[in-house]
């Protein structure tokens, strides 16, 4: 909890942060600072319940976690409710795993004493200030979340507690040394195979089904053939960029843009820049004092380049005299831009202090500004006037479409009119391959909802991208369902076909198999010495079965395994030890497996709650 606090308290949203991550650890808890409430329970822990406001506040947390995490990612998966109830459901999980934890820890006495809290606190840094405790920031954090400090101690107590209950199950699991190396020395195994490949593609030509047998397929595999949920729509787009392409700009017009933002249209004056500089240090006198002593050298006829090579402290520009870059006015500092556009060309300044130290520039060069000429930068009015005109006339027939389209309901023909469009339709698609158009998770939300599939309406003016638009409306419309055995027919004779050729292919990798078990003789196969489990130049599944076959004692090991077009027979001829492991990767291999030992602890720990208590998961009515 508080490492979660110490992340979030930094920056603009530390307040925003951190009343997500301080409920987090708070949602059993909740309830019983809120009072007493009649809605159904979420969930009910050995009768102890869990309140629907207290999984709302969880998800919400959930929520906004992943958001942080998956970025724009998440509102796509947003849009699908059947992914968003998962996360819930598996938030409801997670309290009442809590529960059982807080259930347990108070069966066998665990407490937490006020001194450890004060302890815990006191050595937040969230809550310190520069390194010690501020009782100022601790009170503030607490009353911009909205919590008195003994409720806040009662969380943290209930926190602590669940977590030395864990700690103590999960946290004593260990990794022998000899557990970690025999891991280590089986993925770095190697094997020697001779493989060979039966293509089943050449068995098809003499291969036949029956109507039987695809109505059996059919009716045996009813679930394989679960059409989802399809949908076509009407709909009516307004993009600004189409209203350009029929935008005239005359040349007067253009030209006349071109007059009255003339500033625009020219170049800046630029100048070639030139410094000495003599960095502040530790001993800004005596920085100021060299600065001052080189001002005195050119002063005396000495040359800049000269003196920029052998005394600035910027020895990337000292090698090159000094020279730095061609500015315009604003780009450096204050300081240093005054300085330089204050100077004909060939003049140096006196000594400048900035941020970076003592400087004497000079202006090498000087470059006018310059008015660009009409006929450069005609195209660019041309298309500026273009967008212009086109975005006013965009927002103009944005709001007919919004009037018409709300006004007749039913229909887009009116509102295709009044706006001077033409009613487009879409071929059908599902949730999971939207047309472009229609693809963003807001548009893709809409065009499944209830007011447009089931009430039939026209919907809102939908924001495809800026400055385009769409109102849609249901065309047609299939419900999730079995798919007819007409539609699924040939693919299921193009699967049978396939199985039987695979079976014909299978026979001969038997005969093949016990032929090279006779012989030992592997004449025409192809050779892999030293195959590796990650090996990726031979199909996945010779691979998985060379390194499941046993090891050869005597002679070679023969075994068959099925591909996706045919069988391979696969002779393991000698298993090769691993060569030396690492010790980096013996550690983080130590690493992996306490932490899957330790999770495996942990829900071994919440089944065996389970089983022992009573979990119920009321349902409202």
């Amino acid at each position: 909890m508080l490492e979660k606090i110490r992340e979030g308290s930094q920056g603009v949203i530390a307040k925003s942060i951190l009343i997500l991550v301080i409920l987090s650890f708070a949602f059993t808890g909740v309830s019983s600072y809120l009072g007493s409430s009649t809605e159904v329970a979420a969930a009910t822990v050995n009768g102890e319940e869990i309140s629907n406001s207290a999984l709302e506040q969880a998800y919400q947390n959930e929520r906004s976690r992943l958001e942080q995490q998956l970025g724009d990612m998440f509102a796509t998966l947003a849009a699908d409710d059947n992914y968003m109830q998962s996360v819930k459901q598996s938030v409801l999980e997670r309290l009442v795993a809590d529960k059982l934890l807080d259930q347990n820890a108070a069966e066998l006495g665990l407490r937490v004493s006020d001194e450890q809290i004060k302890a815990a606190i006191l050595a937040e840094p969230a809550f310190q200030t520069d390194g010690v405790f501020d009782n100022d920031r601790y009170l503030t954090i607490l009353r911009g979340l909205g919590y008195q400090a003994n409720t806040f101690r009662d969380m943290m107590r209930t926190d602590m507690t669940r977590r030395q209950l864990v700690a103590t199950l999960v946290g004593s699991e260990f990794v022998l040394p000899g557990e970690a190396e025999y891991v280590a020395e089986l993925q770095g195994q190697t094997r020697d195979i001779d493989y060979k490949i039966i293509d089943a593609t050449p068995y098809l030509a003499d291969v036949s089904v029956t109507d039987e047998q695809i109505q059996t397929y059919y009716n045996a595999n009813l679930a394989q053939f679960v059409r989802p949920e399809v949908v076509s729509l009407d709909y009516v787009e307004l993009n600004a960029a189409d209203i350009a392409k029929d935008i005239t700009v005359t040349d007067a017009e253009a030209q006349a843009y071109y007059d009255e933002h003339k500033a625009q249209y020219t170049q800046a004056e630029k100048r070639l820049a030139a410094h000495i500089l003599v960095q502040l240090g530790d001993d800004e006198d005596a920085a100021k004092a060299k600065a001052e002593a080189i001002y005195k050298q050119l002063q005396d006829g000495a040359d800049f380049a000269e003196l920029a090579k052998t005394e600035s402290e910027d020895t990337f520009s000292g090698e090159q005299g000094g020279q730095l870059d061609w500015f315009e006015a604003g780009v450096m500092e204050p300081e240093f831009d005054a300085a330089l556009f204050a100077l004909n060309k060939g003049e140096y300044s006196n000594v400048v202090k900035t941020n970076f130290g003592y400087h004497i520039i000079k202006a090498l060069d000087i470059q006018a500004g310059a008015q660009a000429p009409f006929a450069d930068v005609k195209e660019k009015i041309v298309a500026k006037l273009q967008e212009q005109q086109a975005v006013d006339k965009f927002y103009e027939l944005q709001q007919v479409l919004a009037d018409t389209s709300y006004e007749v309901p039913d229909t887009l023909v009116d509102a295709a009119k009044d706006v001077g469009v033409a009613v487009e339709t879409t071929p059908e698609f599902t949730r999971n391959n939207p047309p472009e158009l229609f693809s963003k998770p807001d548009v893709l939300k809409e065009a499944f909802s209830t007011n447009v599939l089931v009430d039939g309406m026209n919907s809102d003016v939908l924001e495809v991208a800026p400055n385009h638009v769409v109102v849609i409306r249901v065309n047609s419309h299939k419900e999730a369902g079995t798919m007819e055995l007409a539609e699924v027919r040939n693919a299921i004779a193009g699967r049978l076909k396939q199985e039987q050729a695979n079976e014909a292919a299978r026979k001969q990798a038997q005969e093949a198999m016990t032929a090279v078990e006779a012989s030992g003789e592997t004449v025409d196969y192809l050779v892999k010495d030293k195959l590796t489990r990650f090996d990726q130049d031979i199909d996945g599944a010779i691979v998985n079965k060379a390194f499941a076959m046993a090891q050869p004692a005597g002679k070679a090991t023969v075994d068959t395994v099925a591909l996706a077009n045919g069988y391979a027979v696969v002779v393991l001829k000698q298993v090769n030890a691993a060569e030396a492991v690492e010790p980096g990767l013996l550690d983080a291999l130590k690493q992996r497996l306490s932490s899957q030992y330790s999770e495996n602890d942990y829900r071994a720990v919440i089944a065996s709650l389970k089983a022992k208590g009573e979990v119920l998961y009321p349902v409202a009515e």
